[in-house]
């Protein structure tokens, strides 16, 4: 199993005979483990800076699986979910896939199976963080562009060229290629097809 060593794999189960067998079950391959008995603590301790995944008991006392994976929703937290439960039926599992959960397996469950899950959800984590920081460094560049350099820039990706531009704006060929020369390089676009893909990317994330 080949997963990025700095993720974490957070177990919330009342059990605790579960959580220490999850514990060496998970460490065995060499993943880092937090434990917690109880959602409430989870969710007071979790910071989503680094990349995990989360292995789930349905019924917990106080705040269930199912209202903490929802919370986490509500907080903007993506962190990936697998349920786990020996009480599951098929209303839980339709609630707790739509909430976003990797999948719902129910006990007792294979450690091949669990394991591949967890990797799973680990790498989806680790893709969806790296998502979110090309796009933030997308948006970034953007914002650096002056109020004219974004409205050629929406022309460009338009799909309209120089001429056309300098003809909508009343300005000189020169000119448009000027400002397009300083869009492409502030924007680190090597190419104008790469330009309209970066700006579709940040007007989808917006």
């Amino acid at each position: 199993m080949t997963i990025e060593k700095e993720a974490t794999v957070f177990v919330v189960d009342d059990d605790p005979a579960i959580r220490k067998s999850l514990r060496w079950l998970i460490e065995s391959v060499g993943l880092k483990v937090e434990t917690h008995e109880l959602a409430s603590d989870f969710l007071e301790s979790y910071s989503p800076d680094s990349p995990g995944c989360l292995v789930l008991d349905v019924r917990i006392p106080g705040m269930s699986g199912l209202e903490l994976q929802e919370k986490l929703r509500d907080r903007g937290y993506d962190i990936p979910v697998v349920i786990v439960s020996g009480y599951g039926d098929v209303p839980m599992a339709v609630r707790a896939m739509k909430a976003g959960a990797v999948d719902f397996l129910e006990k007792p469950v294979s450690d091949q199976v669990l394991l591949d899950y967890i990797q799973k959800g680990i790498e989806r984590d680790i893709n969806n963080k790296k998502n979110r920081l090309e796009n933030k460094e997308l948006m970034e560049r953007k914002k650096s562009l002056t109020r004219r350099e974004l409205e050629v820039m929406e022309h460009v990706v338009s799909g309209q060229s120089s001429r056309e531009i300098a003809e909508i704006l009343n300005v000189s060929f020169k000119t448009i290629e000027a400002h397009r020369a300083k869009i492409m390089k502030k924007m680190k676009a090597k190419s104008v097809p790469k330009l309209i893909q970066m700006d579709l990317q940040i007007k989808r994330d917006v």
